[in-house]
């Protein structure tokens, strides 16, 4: 029987919600959702997966003895199931794959889920092999729940192996489906297999200890009795090794194989292996004082070696730590009660090898009669040594209680290092707070709240918190969803009288033990605080986040599964782990003030809308790189007559330092613009700009930033006239513009690449294209192409393909293109702009082509003038007559060859005279005396705005007159 799981709880959008950044807690099973979490902060894009191969992989020989039998059980009542049965080591990494048809094998092929190829989650996302192992427990995935989409046709459950003794991982065992195919049958199923192979390897542990209890008597019989010396630790040599030709590194490493023994009462025996090659086998046993003290001491034999010595014994503390305290205590007594080898020790007997039907006793278990029927009672073999063949030397003594202290305080090691990996691993504040969360649940508590406040996400200085100061909840890490804790994205004020309270006024941990007797924290929320207790919520630490002097917010601890309490103890690590978190979390926490400081100031450099003009409809995007800001800009910049500029360019490098270089070469862009310089010609100039800036780089001081210095500058420069339709173009090392035409083909122009901004010394050329109205120009910068998966050619042949489907505004283009081409979160910063062309038609043109006579002044006035009145522009008329007549007499003056008069009807009123002259003229204000000289002045006031622009053949003098507000529609 199937299950649609993709059809529960929304699972068909909440995938899609996640990468968007939408909280999807409801909708999505917790272990998929920390797994989600972890691929994103691995950087794991969900449509493109690099998969490493490594050939030759193979597991440990005594494993696949143990594995064998049971996956051939497996995969015979498998047979007729379009199901396959996966091996994988302990990384992850696939090697062997059993059973499922062929339909379901080759579909496995493609997605590289076959041998060799790596399966863990940091590499495919979320599945049943690699989720498994970061979760360290069965786990089941199915469609949607996979995080990439390649593996969101399958079904999967998978189940660590684990050595039973040891409690490490050996492999993982993966039953994987057709997602049509699932059964929910399947996590059982793979659950009891791996179960079955952990079985197996349980006898074949148990015959290793049969060896080392063998190899342990061999090495008392060849070794003799144990001489006669006092039971004191033997001073050790000036050479370094003790009486037993043993370094301090050969006992320092004995010791602390003795401590895991002690602290391990399922563990009888173990193994060390010495500098010098030799082999000393360890052996644990209980004993019994001539008081009646009850402890544990571990004895050491070394095959071929002499008899060696006792070492001091070691006290709970010792035990947990390995450094030595003082006063010794019990272990003392027990120790000083204890006889000499010369005597008769009481000691109980060790383990003897049990005979071959009893593969199944527990390793470490005294299977003696004698000493299995009474534990602890004290017995004597006739030579003294307790085993009945030569004694061995003491190693380590422990008193009751040492093995659950050393495992606690090596729990706790294990929690502190843990926490220092995988704490801080982003730059996000939010992202810290979970990783917080997901250490300490349910390692070390049920449940485990952050609280923050708005100003420490948004990466501003945390003001004082304390009673009433609102925090709103980051993260939540619990072992079920039935707590009825504030849920994540709640605001929460906390009452003065709550711990929570207490520990951010006084700074300092507040270890509530037993909740239902602290009316404080009750205090809260009465009604919603009964069902916490209601649901086993017993205790509670909170810790203050502080860092840096500053307190940042504050993170509950709650055990609820666990039977006992919170202790003193636990209060110390809950202090390093909130101290450790808190860091992270301030750097995190600075990041984002700085990232926003920069996105603040690029922003403020970027343009904030498109200014208003006819020739082009233009749609625009930035998208920042998630390393931080850059240097990619865009602009769209009216020019006269008509005219319009596209601009797209690339600052080399992120950071402040790119956004201001930015800043400064968009501004020089703009001044060029306003001198209506040609293409080429504004390239060049910015060229030596560029250089100009980097060579007053190198004269500054030395800065200390990574990012100070201007490695170099890409740009694109176009100018579109809607009036003959006709685009020029020219680039410095910028990617290729795309030009789409109305039928939809696309073609990439073939510009020549001129060198990059700031290297000078070559002429940037132009292309001149025609285009016909509606066709779109699609400039962009590399980081839309290009990216570590995908190179230059490729992207070309991917955003042409996406250009070619994409039939609509400029907006739906750049939304397309983006979708196509950019991951959730790009590498590089991109900028795109998308302009659809205007053509402005003849009945919105007028042009005269004028002889060198002044007697044509007067019929050009009366040409404008019946211009005007055609186009219902009658109010204007007496200016751009006084305007036309004006220009065009200077241009018979003092000009050279035809004279040429063009109207143009647009957003403004355009009047515009050229000549063969390159002279300019000169606005002056004439003297009293002066005849002439008040002309071009008479011009300036009478219109908005007026210039020259120099052309192959002359000069253009134009004006801009706006049109009356009451006149017709444009």
């Amino acid at each position: 029987m199937s299950v649609a799981w993709d059809d529960i709880g929304g699972l068909v959008d909440a995938h899609e919600r996640f990468l968007a950044g939408t909280l999807v807690e409801s909708a999505v099973r917790d272990t998929v959702l920390n797994s989600w979490k972890r691929c994103r902060s691995a950087g794991l894009e969900p449509h493109q997966l690099v998969i490493p191969y490594a050939p030759d992989l193979a597991l440990d020989e005594h494993f696949l003895r143990a594995a064998e039998p049971v996956l051939k059980g497996l995969a015979a009542s498998l047979a007729n199931v379009g199901m396959a049965i996966a091996l994988c080591d302990a990384q992850g990494r696939m090697v062997q794959r059993l059973g499922g048809d062929r339909k379901l094998r080759d579909s496995l092929d493609e997605v590289r889920f076959a041998p060799g190829f790596d399966a863990s989650e940091r590499v495919v996302g979320t599945n049943g092999v690699g989720t498994a192992l970061a979760e360290r427990g069965p786990v089941f995935v199915i469609g949607r729940e996979h995080f990439a989409d390649c593996l969101q046709p399958f079904a999967c459950a998978g189940a660590p192996v684990r050595d039973p003794l040891s409690g490490r991982i050996e492999a993982v065992l993966d039953l994987t489906c057709l997602r049509d195919d699932n059964d929910p049958t399947m996590l059982r199923l793979v659950h009891e297999a791996a179960r079955g192979i952990e079985a197996r390897l349980l006898e074949q542990s148990t015959q290793r200890e049969r060896a080392l209890l063998a190899a342990y008597r061999r090495a008392g019989r060849a070794a003799g009795r144990w001489p006669e010396q006092p039971a004191v630790a033997a001073a050790m040599p000036r050479d370094g090794h003790d009486a037993g030709g043993l370094s301090r590194l050969d006992l320092s490493v004995m010791r602390e194989k003795a401590e895991e023994l002690i602290a391990s009462p399922r563990r009888t025996l173990d193994e060390v292996k010495l500098s010098d090659g030799r082999i000393a086998t360890l052996l644990r046993r209980p004993v019994m004082g001539a008081a009646g003290v009850t402890g544990v001491v571990v004895e050491a034999r070394i095959l071929g070696g002499p008899r060696l010595r006792m070492t001091a014994p070691a006290t709970a503390a010792e035990a947990a730590t390995g450094v030595p305290t003082e006063p010794r205590s019990v272990a003392e007594a027990l120790f000083a009660a204890l006889p000499t080898p010369a005597t008769t020790p009481t000691v109980a007997r060790p383990p003897v090898p049990p005979p071959a039907t009893e593969a199944r006793s527990e390793p470490g278990r005294a299977l003696s009669d004698e000493a299995a029927s009474e534990p602890g009672r004290a017995v004597t073999d006739r030579d003294g040594s307790g085993d009945g063949d030569g004694g061995g030397r003491l190693v380590l003594v422990g008193e009751p209680g040492v093995g659950r202290l050393a495992v606690l305080a090596r729990r706790r090691l294990e929690l502190l290092h843990d926490a220092s990996v995988r704490i801080g691993t982003t730059l996000d504040v939010t992202r810290t707070a979970e990783e917080l969360a997901d250490v300490t649940v349910p390692h070390f508590a049920d449940f485990a709240a952050v609280d923050l406040p708005d100003s420490v996400l948004h990466g501003d200085e945390p003001g004082p918190l304390g009673a009433d100061t609102p925090l709103r909840r980051v993260s939540l890490g619990a072992v079920h969803e039935e707590s009825h804790l504030y849920r994540v994205g709640d605001t929460v004020r906390y009452v003065p009288s709550t711990p929570q309270a207490r520990s951010l006024e006084s700074r300092q941990s507040v270890l509530e033990p037993v909740l239902g007797a602290a009316d404080g924290w009750l205090a809260q929320d009465p009604p919603r605080l009964e069902r916490v207790l209601a649901a086993g919520i017993h205790s509670l630490i909170t810790v203050p986040l502080r860092a840096r002097g500053a307190t940042l917010g504050v993170v509950s601890f709650y055990r609820c599964e666990k039977p006992a309490p919170f202790e003193e103890d636990d209060l110390s690590l809950a202090q390093e782990l909130a101290g450790r978190a808190a860091i992270c979390i301030d750097n995190a926490r600075r990041y984002t003030r700085e990232h926003n400081t920069a996105l603040a100031l690029q922003r403020s450099l970027l343009p904030r809308g498109c200014p208003e003009q006819s020739a082009v409809d233009v749609a625009c995007r930035y998208l920042p790189a998630q390393a931080g800001v850059g240097g990619d800009w865009f602009d769209v910049i009216p020019l006269s007559g008509a005219r319009v500029a596209l601009v797209v360019g690339d600052v080399v490098g992120h950071g402040l330092h790119a956004a201001a270089t930015m800043g400064r070469l968009r501004t020089a862009v703009h001044n060029f613009c306003s001198l209506d310089l040609p293409p080429d010609d504004l390239l060049t100039h910015l060229d030596d700009l560029v250089g100009r800036l980097d060579r007053a780089e190198g004269w500054a001081v030395e800065s200390t930033q990574p990012d100070s210095g201007i490695v170099g500058a890409t740009c694109l420069y176009a100018v579109y006239d809607p009036v003959s339709r006709r685009c020029t173009l020219t680039r410095a090392g910028h990617p290729l513009p795309a030009v789409v035409g109305p039928d939809g083909t696309v073609e990439f122009v073939d510009l020549p690449s001129g060198p990059p901004l700031g290297l000078g010394g070559l002429p940037f050329e132009t292309v001149e294209l025609e285009l016909a109205e509606g066709s779109r120009l699609v400039l962009y910068t590399d980081g839309l192409i290009e990216d570590r998966y995908r190179d230059y050619d490729s992207g070309l042949k991917k955003l042409a393909a996406v250009l070619a489907r994409a039939d609509g505004t400029p907006e739906d283009t750049c939304e397309a293109v983006l979708d196509a081409l950019l991951p959730s979160r790009a590498s590089d910063d991109v900028a795109l702009l998308v302009a659809r062309t205007h053509a402005l038609g003849p009945e919105r043109v007028a042009q005269w082509e004028l002889p060198s006579d002044p007697a044509v002044v007067s019929r050009s006035r009366a040409a404008v003038t019946d211009q005007l009145s055609a186009w219902g522009l009658d109010d204007l008329a007496f200016t751009t007559e006084l305007v036309a007549s004006e220009l065009v007499t200077n241009a018979i003056r003092h000009a050279t060859g035809p004279v040429q008069l063009r109207l143009l009807r647009d957003r403004a009123l355009i009047c515009e005279v050229s000549d063969g002259s390159s002279t300019s003229p000169r606005l002056r204000r004439a003297r009293t005396e002066d005849e002439g000289g008040r002309g071009l002045f008479l011009v300036a006031q009478l219109t908005a705005r007026w210039g020259t622009r120099y052309t192959t053949d002359g000069k253009v003098i134009w004006t801009e007159q706006p049109l009356p507000t009451a006149g017709p529609e444009q």
